[in-house]
């Protein structure tokens, strides 16, 4: 009898235990199946294949999972491996970026809507393309939702209002391209809104700052214009992500509770409200490249949390007070490239490891050749007063260019059959490459110039004294006849000899060869152009020598850069397991990394014309006594790129100018990389880069690849945001790699994480 007891027990034990395992309902597998389907059936949800036990038992993935509650499905995640940025989508579908022309998105929305009970829903990098159905508000319970990395344009739709479960809108990395919608604050639950790098325009809805909740608001890469609200009602808000837009209004109140705000390249003019020196979260301010005028508030300083400060190019003016108090955080500040003078405050000239410092460009009073003279800053300032106001110097100045652009162009159609002599402008910009007998050269020049003047209302340019042109004679004596012991080396830009010059100046003396199919002063004008960029981590170059051997050679011109000499080798030497008494611990690295950085971005956005493919390597990183990097080598391709085109058999003529940025990104992944492992990477190429790179995404890879000494003198968070910033260097994919205003950012703010950990660690070893 006990035993007939006993076995009953265990079988009613077993009936009720039956409700606790739910079998997903037989309709909702259908659905599932259907979206494998609309989805074109992506690799991340090949293990749905041939599968028939209850989706709510598959196991998750990091590019898919599933979650069930009774017998419906909750939460869906799908991430594919379609890369959302291409340069030339146009609404509609592109071979291997996006799913096929047959995909009809709100089919695909509509087989969504029948999972009624998601709470989340996460849709990322599966090429989806075309407007965002209405019908997706028919997903009342959602939560959560997050459809970046796609190809959805058109604008947001409206019925999303009446989701109000939602506390995540996720819609980044598309190419939405309608006005950021107005009635958002019915989302009242809403918590994190992200629609950054997209395509939107008009001004910032001033109904998001009723939304209470709002922890996290990021519109980055847009185009929205206008004023941007008062936003100290958002009361939860810690971080503000607005950069590169074209906000061109004062900067407004900011809730107490901000941690981070980025709001660097917009058109932000005015002071910077001393209510920011209050913000006592405040933990990253980025201000950079506006328009802000006037003295910083000493109190941002001195913010008990603040971490990151950049308020480089922009108008700041006035001198700091004499005891300007630093925080004990503070890790990173930049506050170069502004109208600043006086004496630099003693917490902010520091030559400790405490903090990085960046205030170049300025006029401080100090022994820098790095810094312009008092006179400088005072005349740039009375000038922008005098001018009545930015923006009236910009709509003159685009009504002025656009009038001279019609003017030239109406000239150059009366003169297209007329044939002119060349002529070479003094302006910092050459040229178009034609040969001397072009009839078109003289427009061509013409239009070069009217760029020029158009676009110079939007960067600020530096006279500079036209290069040095040297002898061949002077050359001569400056090597003692190229005498063996003066030669460096030898590369692929030809030979390099040290030189020393009349007054006892050391000089860099490069030879190489260009073919003579182009005249001798266009040649000179990209010359001049060249010795004309100037800035702190590139070599200058002081003058050029061309020697063009006869009017009857025609084996090509002669020429001889000289250049500043840097005296204490390249930075691929200091990375060497051949020079130990060299090595450079990690914080060096991302310093010397910086200042590459720096110097291509320059390159890329501070000049006019850009000046692409630079050559980037270690070998061409050189460093002072100092270890300050200084790039070598940049910008030949304006001077060699002649010849190249004329050996490039069946290619038309291109302006150099107008090479693609990428190349110098993917260049300067390698050179991270090497940072990262040494100088190894370089001789194994693509193929070290592809087997390997997935070695960074574990501790245990890490320690197998990374040189010890990054390992034993970096932070792990540091290291990981430099680890991410190379894959995307080096991505394959052209339009996915990151712009070097990104890369610098990265590199900055991991250089300001590596200093708040060293100082941690001084502080807890101290103690």
């Amino acid at each position: 009898m006990r035993l007939f007891y006993l076995l009953i027990s265990v079988i009613l034990s077993w009936v009720l235990c039956l409700p606790s395992t739910h079998e997903l309902q037989t309709s909702q597998s259908q659905v599932l199946l259907q979206l494998r389907k609309h989805l074109e059936y992506p690799s991340s949800l090949e293990i749905w294949e041939n599968y028939y036990g209850d989706f709510c038992n598959l196991s998750s993935s990091a590019h898919m999972s599933i979650s069930c509650q009774d017998d419906s499905v909750t939460e869906l995640k799908i991430m594919g491996d379609k890369l959302f940025n291409v340069n030339d989508f146009n609404g509609f579908a592109i071979p291997n970026h996006t799913l096929s022309e047959s995909f009809s998105i709100d089919s695909f929305v509509t087989t969504l809507s029948r999972l009624p009970s998601l709470r989340v829903l996460s849709l990322v990098s599966l090429g989806i393309w075309g407007p965002l159905s209405d019908k997706i508000h028919r997903l009342s319970s959602l939560e959560f939702l997050d459809l970046s990395s796609n190809f959805i344009f058109g604008s947001v739709p409206p019925k999303i209002s009446t989701m109000v479960k939602l506390h995540t809108l996720t819609l980044e990395d598309n190419y939405f391209n309608d006005t950021v919608p107005d009635w958002l604050d019915s989302l009242s639950n809403l918590t994190i809104l992200s629609l950054k790098n997209n395509r939107l325009k008009g001004r910032f809805p001033s109904s998001i700052c009723r939304i209470k909740t709002l922890t996290v608001i990021a519109l980055s890469n847009n185009e929205l214009s206008g004023n941007l609200p008062d936003m100290d009602t958002l009361i939860s808000l810690r971080v503000l992500d607005l950069r590169e837009n074209h906000i061109d209004s004062e900067l407004p109140m900011m809730p107490q509770g901000l941690v981070t705000a980025l709001l660097s390249k917009n058109s932000f003019s005015g002071e910077i409200p001393a209510q920011f020196g209050h913000l006592g979260q405040l933990q990253h301010l980025d201000l950079s490249f506006n328009y802000l005028s006037g003295t910083p508030p000493s109190a941002l300083f001195s913010l008990p949390n603040i971490s990151y400060l950049n308020l480089a190019s922009n108008m700041l003016s006035g001198a700091f007070p004499d005891q300007l108090n630093c925080g004990g955080k503070l890790g990173f500040v930049d506050i170069s490239n502004n109208k600043l003078t006086g004496d630099l405050p003693s917490c902010l000239s520091s030559t400790s490891n405490e903090r990085v410092v960046e205030f170049n460009g300025n006029c401080f009073s100090i022994d820098s050749q790095h810094q312009h003279q008092a006179s400088y800053c005072k005349e740039a300032l009375a000038s922008s007063k005098q001018s009545g106001g930015r923006e009236t110097v910009m709509v003159v100045g685009v009504i002025s260019g656009a009038v001279l652009v019609l003017v030239l162009l109406a000239f150059a159609v009366l003169s297209f059959r007329r044939r002119y002599r060349s002529r070479t402008f003094e302006h910092n910009i050459f040229a178009k490459a034609v040969p001397d007998n072009s009839p078109n050269g003289f427009c061509s020049e013409l239009i070069a110039n009217a760029r020029f003047i158009s676009e110079a209302a939007k960067l600020e340019t530096h006279s500079a004294s036209v290069s040095r042109i040297f002898s061949l004679e002077q050359l001569k004596e400056a090597t003692n006849n190229f005498d063996l012991s003066m030669f460096l080396g030898e590369g692929s830009m030809g030979k390099l000899y040290k030189g020393k010059l009349e007054n006892g100046t050391y000089v860099a003396i490069r030879f190489l060869t260009i073919l003579k199919k182009y005249s001798i002063q266009n040649l000179k004008v990209r010359l001049d152009f060249l010795s004309k960029l100037h800035h702190p981590h590139l070599v200058g170059l002081l003058g050029y020598c061309i020697d063009s051997g006869g009017q009857d050679d025609s084996s090509g011109n002669r020429i001889f850069l000289i250049n500043e000499y840097v005296s204490s080798g390249n930075y691929r030497t200091y990375l060497s397991e051949n020079c130990p008494e060299k090595v450079l611990k990690w914080s060096d690295r991302l310093a010397i990394l910086i200042g590459v950085a720096k110097a291509v971005h320059f390159l890329h956005t501070g000049v006019i014309p850009g000046c692409f493919n630079n050559r980037l390597k270690t070998n061409n990183i050189l460093l002072d006594e100092h270890r300050i990097a200084k790039l070598s080598d940049y910008g030949m391709s304006i001077i060699t790129e002649e010849s190249e085109k004329l050996e490039a058999k069946g290619e038309g003529t291109k302006s150099w100018n107008s090479t693609n940025m990428e190349g110098d990104v993917y260049n300067f992944g390698f050179i991270l990389l090497e940072s990262l492992v040494g100088p190894i990477v370089s001789g194994k190429g693509e193929t070290f880069l592809l087997n390997e790179m997935a070695s960074f995404g574990s501790q245990d890879g890490r320690r197998k690849i990374v040189d010890p000494i990054v390992l034993t003198t970096c932070s792990q968070e540091s290291l990981s945001i430099v680890v991410s910033i190379t894959k995307k260097c080096t991505c394959p994919e052209v339009s996915a790699r990151p712009s070097f205003e990104d890369v610098l950012w990265n590199l900055q703010y991991a250089a300001q994480v590596q200093a708040t950990a060293d100082a941690d660690q001084r502080s807890d070893s101290t103690s």
